[in-house]
């Protein structure tokens, strides 16, 4: 029940038209009101912790996957830039190409080339992995296609490459071999 009170002895001041509120309930209706209320509550936190640790996994898996990608020794990117820093310091390939050597990989439908044709497979229980790519030149109208396969050092645990070579696409055609003295 919800009394309230007008007047009454603390309103003794003249011109004082303040009123005074009390609010009364059964303890009976509390108790259960609360129970119910801490089971909703309950709910409603129980709720909010899977859909925080959801978040977690997810976000844990991405930074996993980043991480792999771009540190890994393993990694197909990893791997393409060490094989283009080859061919950017060998010799042969830059008096063939020019001084200034870019790579790039496939063509997209929208004409970028960001990917690295790659394929990656098990032989003799050791991971391989071959690459294609193309490399321009300061040399106008030479380009070439190069090839490169690493494979796993089990007692390392990275990629070792086994062969680079350069297919010369422009006339004269040619292979250049690239020996990796690591």
């Amino acid at each position: 029940s919800i009394g309230t009170q007008a007047g009454g002895p603390r309103s003794e001041k003249p011109g004082d038209n303040s009123k005074h509120v009390s609010v009364q309930r059964g303890r009976k209706e509390e108790t259960l009101l609360s129970a119910a209320q801490k089971v909703k509550e309950a709910g409603r936190d129980f709720t909010y912790f899977i859909v925080v640790l959801v978040g977690i996994g997810v976000t844990g898996g991405l930074f996993y996957v980043i991480f792999k990608e771009l540190f890994s020794s393993s990694s197909p990117s990893k791997v393409y830039g060490h094989a283009l820093e080859k061919c950017r310091s060998h010799p042969e390939i830059i008096g063939v190409f020019g001084e200034s050597i870019k790579g790039y990989g496939e063509a997209t439908r929208r004409g970028r080339r960001q990917l690295v044709s790659h394929i990656e497979y098990v032989k003799d229980g050791l991971k391989h992995m071959r690459l294609k790519f193309y490399i321009e030149g300061s040399e106008p109208g030479k380009r070439g296609t190069v090839h490169v396969e690493v494979k796993e050092n089990p007692e390392r645990g990275r990629f070792e490459v086994r062969y680079i070579f350069v297919d010369v696409d422009t006339y004269p055609r040619r292979t250049i071999v690239i020996e990796d003295n690591r």
